[in-house]
């Protein structure tokens, strides 16, 4: 149980020993660039490359004294490299070091995301593949509506994870941005082209014009595609959960053996997975508010987004992680009951099919305002009734017996009609 939960990847990307390192990459990228533009002696980046390291422990313990994160970093690490440590950081600002960084966990972050998007994508069109012809009843309003297959109804969520797919891929770009541009952004300290070079060293893009820090706006543009993304996992989470209810048990999580739905009632077959999943969601949607509140910084900068990016960014992208691979292993083992979407399909003796009745009624000249009057009445009589029979008032009811044979009326309850043209559909995802 512990290690399906367990994904480090995706933690160890957010641990302080790894943002340290970003840091570390950043100044060594940037000592890189003053070299090859000469502004430093290779000799002093050859020492630099040889010695320069850190012990978070030590940067805490610094911290403490000088309250402030990256002067306690750079301290350390000049403790390692000494005298060549002097060509560090030079015409940089903290939020150089900061901002870049934090660009690298991003970029990675997206990356580990990209591949649980792949594998969700694949799961639900393995299931989609699986169930192209197992028919249940589509609904609108939580009310039964028409047919459909289960396959269609996949296929809307793979679709969907496509669209995340091609948005986690720009969003990529957009987020994987550096600055090397000093106090306030004005590069009155460093050559721009030092930040061309670093940046290109580090993947990254140059930000167009930052100020002292990258605009925030970035940062509320990633976690507005978690929060989306999150939401999609919830709609389908939500689908689940309601597809399992007793009265309708189309589709199930997986239960597997010795587990308990419930502490008081054996019986019990709870949804959990599906439940977390819509819980979580909130969570990521609440820290998509905060990054949008963190657009509006004073002036060039303040620093009142730092504390709440230390919470929002790393939790935001561990539960997107996790919650991509929850869903994929959900929809990989979920219990599919046709039998179960066959009656619920035929419940009230096929009222789904009053709109085949309607039309086929209207393409033999009765007026539709007509038609309407009489199915709504057959159907209406079926409705909610213990021997209700649509398909039975529909064979006797003497104005559509007179209009209609009784190959035609059960033609009208054929569901092949409504799935003809699904094969469009799945043209277009390739399944």
């Amino acid at each position: 149980m512990i290690e399906r939960y367990t994904l480090p990847a995706m933690g160890e990307l957010w641990t302080n020993e790894a943002k340290l390192k970003t840091w570390l990459d950043v100044e060594l990228a940037v000592c890189e660039a003053q070299a090859e533009l000469g502004n430093i002696p290779e000799t002093a980046l050859t020492e630099i490359k040889e010695k320069a390291n850190f012990d978070p422990q030590r940067v805490l313990e610094i911290e403490k004294e000088v309250r402030h994160d990256v002067i306690a970093f750079l301290t350390n690490v000049n403790e390692y490299v000494g005298e060549a440590g002097r060509y560090i950081h030079l015409g940089l600002t903290s939020s150089d070091v900061l901002d870049t960084g934090l660009a690298l966990q991003l970029v990675a972050s997206l990356n580990l995301i990209l591949e649980e998007l792949e594998a969700l994508a694949q799961a639900i069109r393995y299931q989609a593949q699986q169930h192209r012809y197992t028919v249940m009843v589509g609904r609108s309003h939580g009310i039964h509506a028409e047919p459909i297959t289960f396959g269609f109804k996949l296929a809307g969520w793979l679709a969907e994870i496509f669209r995340h797919r091609d948005r986690a891929i720009h969003l990529r770009n957009e987020i994987g941005v550096g600055k090397i541009s000093g106090a306030v952004g004005t590069y009155a300290n460093i050559d721009p082209r030092v930040e061309s070079l670093a940046c290109e060293k580090l993947g990254l893009q140059p930000d167009t014009a930052s100020t002292q820090v990258v605009s925030r706006d970035r940062h509320a543009q990633f976690l507005q595609q978690l929060a989306l993304l999150t939401a999609s996992l919830e709609r389908f989470a939500v689908e689940i959960r309601n597809l399992q209810r007793t009265d309708v048990l189309e589709v199930e999580e997986y239960f597997s053996k010795g587990q308990k739905g419930s502490s008081a009632m054996p019986h019990k077959r709870n949804p959990i997975r599906s439940e977390r999943l819509t819980g979580l969601a909130r969570v990521v949607r609440g820290n998509a508010m905060t990054a949008l509140e963190n657009v509006a910084l004073w002036h060039e900068r303040d620093i009142s987004h730092s504390s709440a990016e230390r919470v929002i960014l790393p939790d935001s992208c561990i539960l997107t992680h996790f919650m991509l691979h929850e869903t994929t292993d959900l929809i990989k083992n979920l219990l599919v009951y046709p039998e179960n979407m066959q009656r619920n399909m035929n419940i009230y003796g096929g009222v789904i099919f009053s709109q085949r009745v309607l039309l086929t009624l209207v393409e033999k000249g009765m007026s539709r305002e007509e038609a309407y009057q009489i199915v709504q009445r057959c159907a209406h009589q079926a409705w909610n009734q213990a021997d209700g029979d649509f398909y039975k008032l529909v064979t006797e009811d003497s104005t559509i017996k007179n209009t209609l044979s009784s190959s035609e009326i059960d033609s009208c309850f054929d569901p092949q009609h409504h799935l003809d043209n699904l094969n469009t559909i799945y043209q277009r995802l390739g399944i």
